[in-house]
């Protein structure tokens, strides 16, 4: 079975919308190496219409940075306003549902799937299908934006995993999705 997970810079205020807003100058080796460990053996990638637009505006010329990992990275989509074929290599429309998509591409061969976007975060999250969560917690006020748990309505319990404070004072946190029972 395919594990899924996921990767959020959040404020101490549970801000996920816009980190370059709150990071200031708060990246430091410990998140580059949590960030290189989160994404290894990652071959797929799951995101959203509105980080697929602004995510293929800018990585396909990237050739350093992140850009080697996410380009040659089989990517779908959820979109109900995109349509196919889709400008970004490896790139293609989830047909269906996310949820069944989701479920049914983790009994796939391959390697593990990592989920982009907010939205989509808190979909898999909700549908008990998002293995771990990584989140580097930054000591600032993130202010107006979106936080991951905005409209969920249910009690959500994650088990910590993992947590280490960086050398620039970040949190960075790993969590599974903890069962009901």
């Amino acid at each position: 079975m395919r594990t899924v997970n996921a990767h959020l810079f959040s404020s101490v205020d549970g801000n996920v919308e816009s980190p370059n807003l709150f990071q200031f100058d708060c990246f430091g080796p410990d998140e580059a190496e949590m960030m290189t460990s989160a994404m290894s053996g990652i071959d797929t990638g799951i995101m959203g219409a509105q980080i697929y637009r602004e995510w293929s505006q800018y990585w396909p010329g990237v050739t350093d940075d992140f850009g080697p990992i996410i380009n040659p990275m089989r990517k779908f989509v959820a979109s109900t306003t995109l349509e196919a074929p889709l400008s970004w290599e490896n790139s293609e429309l989830i047909e269906g549902e996310l949820i069944e998509f989701v479920r049914e591409l983790k009994t796939t061969e391959g390697g593990g799937i990592t989920v982009f976007g907010i939205s989509v975060i808190r979909q898999l999250l909700l549908a008990g299908l998002l293995d771990k969560l990584h989140l580097t917690i930054h000591p600032a006020s993130g202010g107006p934006g979106k936080r991951l748990f905005d409209g969920i309505d249910q009690p959500t319990r994650l088990e910590l995993l993992d947590a280490k404070v960086s050398s620039v004072g970040n949190l960075l946190t790993t969590y599974a999705l903890k069962s009901a029972d």
